[in-house]
């Protein structure tokens, strides 16, 4: 089953970024999916794109000029059914269609946030660096 193949175009966006995103981490723990971007600009630093509470998830390893967008009624209900949860929890997740010049996908998580750090390195993650918070979205 092909999920997000009713539409052509995509809903507005939600969230949008000219960087490229990877898939940098998953843990099935934690139900948590981490998408990072590191700026090629001097000073620039990183953007993490950070689910959590996954229950379901389409991706490509990499999103060049990465657009979030909401899902129709529709594919929020064929995406859900498909994820197994249970129905008592449906107002407890928010579904995103994230779509990019390589690759599109979807994210059925209970919260999403995008931070920007000031440190440039990609490997380094000092759990008391400063960061910024960009956008979120929860249910």
């Amino acid at each position: 089953m092909k999920i997000l193949s009713r539409r052509s175009e995509p809903g507005p966006v939600i969230f949008g970024s000219d960087l490229a995103f990877q898939v940098w981490k998953y843990g099935v723990g934690h139900s948590q999916l981490l998408l990072r971007a590191v700026s090629n600009q001097s000073g620039g630093g990183r953007v993490d794109l950070l689910f959590e509470g996954v229950a379901a998830m389409q991706l490509t390893m990499r999103y060049e000029a990465l657009k979030v967008h909401p899902v129709d009624a529709a594919e929020f209900q064929e995406i859900f059914e498909s994820s197994g949860v249970d129905e008592k929890w449906r107002k407890s997740f928010v579904i995103v269609r994230l779509t990019s010049r390589t690759g599109s996908g979807y994210v059925q998580c209970a919260k999403i946030t995008a931070e920007r750090s000031r440190e440039e390195s990609a490997l380094q993650q000092d759990p008391d660096e400063p960061r910024d918070l960009i956008w979120s979205l929860r249910p």
